[in-house]
């Protein structure tokens, strides 16, 4: 047991060392949560990200964050969360439940974005979802069925939970493993305190397993 214990902190200074060589510390570049939220899947290192589509911000972030993801090892999981905090939000959160309970959130996401930013197109009701997802193969009456569903509902309810437990205030916000959130704002740089962080998550269930 003893043994056990030194090697993890062994580990875990490793882990503290890397942090100060890289610069990232806390309470500048990452917070620790005081209250932890719990992951999707806790099998795997969850990186959440609260967007919104109507977040010219997060328009910029989305090709940066999903390029990085797809380069991650198969233990990381992006999870997204639309944020509903400002006008018309609710409106494309619940566009964006729907397109996932259809399940043509993958392929449609990035339209999603080029029509607001690129077509300056506006979808501000059920039907509007409808004729801009008819372009992905799904049936109109369909999507404003779904749009108006009890399981979006009840995922836009766990998204505005979420949003409120992890005390979100601005978008794109990053949450690693339910415990570190992300701090500084340049995208780029946001995305190696997230791949700081994951290796570190990654680095303590190692250290535990052992």
């Amino acid at each position: 047991m003893r043994m056990f214990a030194v090697l993890v902190g062994l580990v875990l200074s490793g882990v503290v060392a890397v942090a100060n060589a890289a610069g990232y510390t806390e309470g500048k570049d990452y917070a620790v949560l005081a209250d932890p939220v719990r992951p999707a899947d806790a099998s795997k290192i969850e990186v959440g990200e609260v967007f919104s589509f109507l977040c010219p911000h997060c328009h910029r972030f989305e090709p940066l964050i999903q390029a990085w993801a797809k380069k991650q090892p198969a233990d990381v999981l992006l999870v997204q969360t639309h944020a509903s905090f400002n006008h018309n939000w609710p409106i494309y959160q619940r566009g964006f439940y729907t397109m996932s309970a259809l399940g043509v959130k993958d392929k449609a996401q990035e339209g999603v974005f080029t029509s607001i930013y690129v077509g300056k197109q506006e979808m501000l009701s059920a039907e509007a979802w409808g004729d801009f997802l008819a372009a992905y193969g799904v049936d109109k009456q369909k999507t404003i069925s779904t749009f108006n569903s009890f399981g979006v509902n009840s995922q836009v309810k766990q998204a505005d939970n979420r949003v409120r437990d992890l005390k979100i205030t601005s978008t794109p916000s990053l949450i690693i493993d339910g415990r570190f959130r992300v701090l500084v704002s340049n995208h780029e740089e946001m995305l190696k305190v997230a791949q700081f962080l994951v290796d570190k998550v990654r680095a303590e269930r190692a250290a535990i397993k052992h």
